[in-house]
């Protein structure tokens, strides 16, 4: 009988819209889909083998206080500071953490009026910097949509792009 491959060993968790998730656990990929005008934002300690990865749907949570009260992870200005705060209780640093991000496409909005995606990123920016955080590589804008993974025992992060047949390693 073979011995199990590192794959056989591998945990996936499946990060949903406006939500999040943050673990020290080696084994897990961490993979969200649909990243339209949405971003996925991850975030990576390689010392601390800690990890997360959120999917948010909007800028400000001023819009709708209920539901930023439910669904924190949706809005940039309460999911961003969620997601840090979380790697923070698990060890992660600040000035080793590795930020990617993917999305912010232009979905449903041709003419650019509502400019979903680049609101969005505009205030994952701003929040990160606040916290002394730059983004490290990133695939935004574009008209597809996108499946971000995470690999949490490198960080390797893959992009699957609608359109096109290879993934992209970031």
């Amino acid at each position: 009988m073979p011995a199990p491959t590192l794959a056989a060993f591998e945990r996936p968790i499946t990060v949903g819209i406006a939500d999040l998730s943050v673990t020290n656990n080696p084994s897990v990929i961490l993979t969200t889909y649909s990243l339209g005008s949405c971003l996925g934002v991850t975030l990576h300690d390689p010392v601390a083998c800690v990890g997360g990865m959120l999917h948010l749907m909007l800028p400000d949570s001023s819009i709708n206080k209920e539901k930023a009260r439910s669904k924190p992870a949706m809005f940039a200005d309460s999911g961003v500071p969620m997601l840090i705060d979380h790697a923070l209780k698990l060890g992660a640093s600040l000035d080793r953490m590795r930020v990617c991000v993917a999305g912010g496409s232009q979905i449903m909005d041709a003419q650019g009026f509502f400019n979903i995606g680049k609101r969005n990123y505009i205030a994952l920016v701003m929040l990160l910097s606040n916290r002394g955080l730059e983004i490290d590589v990133e695939d935004i804008g574009g008209s597809g949509n996108r499946t971000m993974s995470m690999r949490l025992s490198d960080g390797q992060v893959k992009l699957k792009i609608s359109g096109k047949p290879d993934p992209v390693i970031l």
